[in-house]
């Protein structure tokens, strides 16, 4: 934690105080000294994210004080930046403005692009959901019910996440941990999947291989089974079903499909006034415990969008 003197603002440049800051996954691969679609995190700088506050001053014409905006500066309690750098949202009645961190933010619109867009849901499919109890994989499972799938699976890592997808409305869910995945997922797709929404890779992705239907597709969101691991993982092991099945394996960014996040926001807010779509937040008090919130959500001790707000 450092403490730093409070920067005077330049031309078209406001101040923010940080409500709320996010913390996800994709945060583990900036901490590769690697070329990747985002830069490397720099040493002895902050760390940067998803976070929303409140404009405190403005030198620029586009945002007045009290405007609730959304920029990439978490990791601090008040950020200085340029006001095109910040996106002004409209605080929704009955949500916390944490929601544009999830449910009404890039999780969500994860979730949207990934079924709908990467995969090419059709009303019919039967879905497969890894990490289907965090931010992203609770809306896909949740979308893929709305849009009339004919069976939604979800995994967790707890029983008590298995009973929560049970009530967002998972036709079946079931702990990873309790034993193979790919004898839980025989279990429970026993007539087989047409759609799987990886946000793990590994075990569960050799699993969804050997389950899928001929012409199955796979929209592939994440690996975070293998973000901590020092030697390559062994899955999946099967990929020659890729050929024989006829799959597609599509891997998205979701900061490629920004233009649908109006749609995504349409349809969710929708569902959300209706009661048609839950959500859940893990919160974490203080930026002190940021790193804390942070290495939990990678052990998977949060039910939904993992959150800390300052």
């Amino acid at each position: 934690m450092t403490e730093t003197e409070r920067e005077e603002l330049g031309d078209g440049q406001v101040r923010v105080r940080n409500l709320f800051m996010s913390v996800d996954p994709y945060m583990r691969n900036r901490m590769n000294d690697v070329k990747s679609y985002v830069p490397p995190f720099r040493l002895g700088e902050p760390l940067q994210g998803g976070a929303v506050g409140e404009v405190t001053e403005s030198h620029s014409p586009d945002l007045a004080e009290g405007d609730l905006v959304l920029h990439m500066l978490g990791w601090r309690e008040e950020a200085v930046l340029d006001a095109k750098g910040a996106q002004k949202v409209e605080p929704v009645p009955g949500l916390s403005p944490s929601a544009y961190l999830g449910v009404l933010g890039i999780p969500a619109l994860t979730a949207y692009v990934g079924l709908l867009d990467i995969a090419g849901f059709k009303a019919g499919d039967a879905v497969f959901v890894s990490g289907a109890a965090g931010a992203v994989g609770s809306v896909a499972g949740q979308i893929a019910r709305l849009k009339g799938a004919s069976r939604v699976i979800g995994s967790a890592g707890s029983d008590e996440k298995v009973g929560w997808l049970r009530e967002l409305g998972f036709d079946v869910a079931f702990n990873y941990k309790a034993g193979p995945v790919a004898a839980q997922l025989r279990e429970a797709a026993p007539d087989g999947i047409d759609v799987y929404f990886d946000n793990v890779g590994g075990e569960h992705l050799e699993a969804a291989l050997a389950t899928l239907h001929v012409g199955g597709r796979v929209a592939m969101s994440g690996a975070v089974a293998a973000y901590n691991a020092t030697e390559p993982p062994a899955a999946p092991r099967n990929l020659g079903f890729v050929i024989t099945k006829r799959l597609t394996l599509r891997g998205f960014i979701v900061t490629d499909h920004l233009s649908r996040t109006p749609d995504m926001i349409a349809e969710v807010s929708q569902w959300l006034r209706e009661g048609k779509l839950a959500h859940a937040e893990t919160v974490v008090e203080g930026l002190d415990q940021a790193p804390d919130a942070f290495l939990a959500l990678l052990r998977g001790g949060n039910t939904g969008k993992m959150i800390v707000r300052l």
